[in-house]
């Protein structure tokens, strides 16, 4: 606070120094030097006290560059009421702050080449096949907040609190989500002082109950004045720049840290570069900053969503600049705005590490189809731009919603949380279906190449399983791209069930290895001689599934 006070009476001065009109005589020189140290005197404190007010109130850095708009109008002011010389000067002051604010409100229009170059990301063609065997955080965050809500009964004084903002995280190795309890007000903070913890429910489980965990916390986005957490970080860090919503994270053994990112500006008081990450215990207010290389291993979104959301904005926008993003749009390609957090959705790779996903579609309205892909890491903010196979148009996640509202259209069902995976060597879109109450009803996935190929089942897995055999039947590529192990095995035979669908038969079969197996016709054509007791020699991909999808296989007496 110390800082504030000193920040606020030098600008009160600088400003006091524009406003007051040092050349104006009076009558009485003994008169003028009452009020003139009367008209300085208040002006001073008036000053000084909006000045602080001004920043106390927006949280706003307090760097020089900040009081753009105070040293416009403190200079007008001065050069309208003084005269002489000193108008003059005044009035320099006044255009050279003018032409200062301008620049700034006008750098936007310049600086579109850097914040492309700040946001410019490595390209691939696909991202790697899914292992059928991996456990995917696919709960919607609607829902998981839904059921929070049921549980609030287990917050003591409930009617002090509600429910703050979700955020996704990996603790001990499992993903959940986490959600501080927030005051529903200014006189219950008043009275309260602290709220009494924070919910965790299950990412991966749908049936998983919330756990509500007690850890008091003074320092909170509810709180008020000094106790209010954005204003706690602007006060330990005056003229450090932020971006993003402050987010709650949990350390593996439980206890919560509030967390924002920090950067600088592109130009100007113009764009945003991540820097780094401020993390706050929310007990004692100890305030730490962390570089993106020094990040605690607990964090996980030590990169905002907003910040990633801006600068997948630049990456797509401004490839050739500012005015191509307006008029010509050669090469843009726009962010979509159907993630979770910002526009963005997390997602988590197979050894744990949280990227934000977001797919970039055409400017042009109407049109479905998606330009690309990308990954940004929540911990270091490197991002990877997928182009996707280019031989192949894909769907967005627009296109996707839609497929899942015209698929439900009677029971009024919607899709939330699209997320592009290779599924099968298949680029493929999976989707949590919500009714109209918020609660989870299935999950949906659709080809993103072949629309008309999609399956949905009550849980991933289940979805997965469908959607396997309707790639087999819509003749699609369940082949050796998928991560699984190729393996091989012989046997006998000892049930056979064949499904006809479109040009081509699905056989499923059993074999006395007690294991099932599914194939299509499309794949082995002689599979629908198939019978009991044949012989078989099977190569095979090592899902981990009930029926494991057949690559080749030859019938002994058919070769």
């Amino acid at each position: 606070m110390g800082n504030m006070f000193i920040y606020s009476l030098l600008a009160g001065l600088a400003i006091s120094v524009l406003l007051i009109p040092f050349s104006h005589t009076v009558k009485s020189e003994k008169e003028g030097k009452k009020m003139g140290a009367g008209l300085m005197a208040g002006t001073i404190t008036i000053t000084v006290l909006l000045v602080f007010a001004f920043y106390y109130l927006s949280n706003l850095d307090r760097n020089l560059t900040s009081l753009w708009p105070i040293a416009i109008i403190a200079s007008l002011g001065g050069a309208v009421l003084a005269a002489g010389k000193e108008r003059m000067i005044k009035a320099v002051l006044f255009l050279g702050s003018l032409i200062v604010g301008i620049f700034f409100l006008t750098s936007f229009l310049f600086n579109a080449d850097e914040k492309y170059e700040s946001a410019e990301m490595k390209e691939k063609t696909e991202i790697e096949t899914f292992d059928e065997t991996e456990t995917l955080a696919s709960v919607p965050p609607q829902f998981a907040r839904n059921k929070m809500k049921k549980a609030f009964g287990q917050v003591p004084n409930t009617s002090y609190y509600e429910l703050g903002s979700l955020q996704i995280q990996k603790v001990n190795g499992e993903y959940v989500y986490i959600a501080p309890v927030e005051f529903s007000g200014f006189f219950k903070w008043w009275n309260g002082n602290k709220t009494p913890g924070y919910f965790t429910i299950s990412a991966t489980d749908s049936s998983a109950n919330p756990k509500f965990i007690k850890s008091d916390m003074i320092y909170t986005p509810s709180s008020y004045f000094n106790k209010n957490i954005e204003r706690h970080i602007r006060m330990q860090f005056p003229q450090q720049v932020f971006y993003g919503d402050v987010q709650l994270e949990v350390d593996d053994k439980g206890k919560p840290y509030y967390i924002r990112s920090f950067g600088e500006f592109i130009s100007a008081r113009n764009g945003f570069d991540v820097q780094g990450m401020v993390m706050v215990d929310p007990m004692n207010g100890k305030t730490k900053a962390y570089k993106l290389a020094d990040v605690p291993a607990f964090i996980d979104g030590a990169v905002s969503p907003e910040a990633v959301s801006l600068q997948n904005s630049y990456y797509g926008n401004y490839i050739h600049g500012f005015w191509n993003s307006k008029f010509g749009k050669t090469d843009v390609r726009l962010p979509s705005d159907e993630g979770t957090e910002a526009n963005v959705s997390p997602i988590f790779d197979e050894n744990g590490d949280m990227y934000y996903f977001t797919d970039f579609t055409s400017p042009k309205e109407g049109v479905d189809s998606m330009l690309g892909y990308s990954l940004t890491n929540s911990r270091t903010g490197e991002a990877t731009f997928f182009t996707g196979n280019l031989e192949e148009s894909y769907m967005d996640s627009q296109g996707a919603l839609q497929i899942i509202e015209k698929k439900f259209i009677e029971k009024k069902w919607s899709g939330e949380m699209p997320v592009l995976y290779n599924f099968y060597g298949e680029a493929s879109w999976l989707t949590p279906v919500l009714d109209a109450n918020g609660f989870l009803q299935n999950y949906f996935i659709v080809s993103a190449a072949n629309p008309e190929i999609s399956a949905y089942g009550s849980t991933p897995n289940d979805a997965l399983r469908l959607y396997k055999t309707a790639l087999q039947r819509g003749g699609g590529t369940v082949d050796g791209s998928s991560k699984a192990e190729e393996k091989q095995t012989s046997g006998t035979v000892l049930r056979v069930y064949k499904e006809k669908s479109g040009d081509f038969t699905v056989v499923s079969f059993l074999l006395n290895n007690r294991q099932s197996y599914v194939v299509s016709s499309e794949t082995v054509p002689m599979a629908i001689y198939l019978q009991e007791d044949d012989q078989v020699n099977v190569n095979y991909l090592d899902t981990g599934e009930a029926f494991l999808p057949v690559k080749e296989m030859a019938i002994k007496g058919l070769e």
